[in-house]
């Protein structure tokens, strides 16, 4: 079974630039997508369904921001939209879907780049969406967790961890949090499989970042380890340009 992760910045901008060609090439059986940014969901489903899959949206509310959804060809045995918390529901942050073997979980995770407030509710979200998932954990889930968490763990992970070092996104709270989650039973599958350096998934539009390569890696595919000899593949697919994200990819066996 192959999933996608890919944060759009924009379904209908993503549309224009060939994400539905390139979905096809694919052959995934599931995608995750994060920041949707489209709250009439009805105008885009119909490309989708065509190529057989199954649509679950979770917009925002405010329209033109955030929001995620699961298009998949096999159709869950349940769906669940939310965290139960009105706050981070309303911006469309968390879906999930129930299939025979695993629960998967697609997110985006609030960005604290804008200032203190959205800093301070970024460490809110951490917080509960850790209670969310121990929950499922202790309730004896296998999880799939995958999105936009808006955080690099290492300094593997981006391109200058020096002068980083004070920005949102690798403060060390942050990253003691990505620390923290792992050690609570998960895996980083891209990490699981790959230890080299200068592998990204997001670069600023700013000074021509991505054709240098000067990138962080803040998507990922996160397992619980029971599910560690399922993983077959975790790649990054930086060559695949229709958004400030390039999409990332799991391969189960299923």
């Amino acid at each position: 079974m192959k999933i996608i992760s890919f944060n759009v910045n924009g379904i209908r901008a993503a549309l224009k630039k060939g994400l539905l060609e390139w979905i096809i090439e694919t052959d995934a059986t599931i995608i995750c997508l994060q920041e949707i940014k489209l709250f009439e969901t009805e105008l885009v489903e119909d490309l989708f369904t065509e190529l057989g899959f199954h649509c679950y949206w979770m917009p925002a509310q405010k329209k033109g921001y955030s929001g995620v959804a699961i298009l998949t060809k096999v159709k869950p045995n349940n769906v669940e939209y939310g965290l139960g918390i009105e706050l981070f529901d309303n911006e469309g942050r968390v879906i999930s879907a129930v299939f025979d073997s695993f629960r998967l979980i697609c997110a985006y995770f609030p960005s604290g780049t804008t200032g203190d407030i959205r800093q301070d509710i970024k460490m809110q979200y951490l917080d509960s969406f850790y209670q969310y998932i121990e929950k499922l954990a202790n309730e004896g889930e296998k999880l799939v967790i995958c999105g936009d968490v808006n955080i690099c763990h290492e300094a593997i992970d981006i391109h200058n961890p020096k002068s980083n070092k004070n920005s949102s996104g690798f403060l060390p709270e942050e990253r003691e949090w990505v620390t923290k989650f792992l050690g609570s039973g998960y895996v980083d599958t891209f990490r699981h499989l790959n230890n080299e350096p200068h592998n990204y998934t997001w670069w600023s539009y700013r000074a021509g970042a991505r054709g240098k390569n000067l990138g962080w890696r803040i998507d990922y595919f996160f397992t619980s380890k029971s599910l560690l000899e399922k993983i077959a593949a975790a790649e990054i697919h930086p060559d695949v340009i229709m958004s400030d994200h390039c999409p990332i990819s799991l391969e189960l066996k299923v």
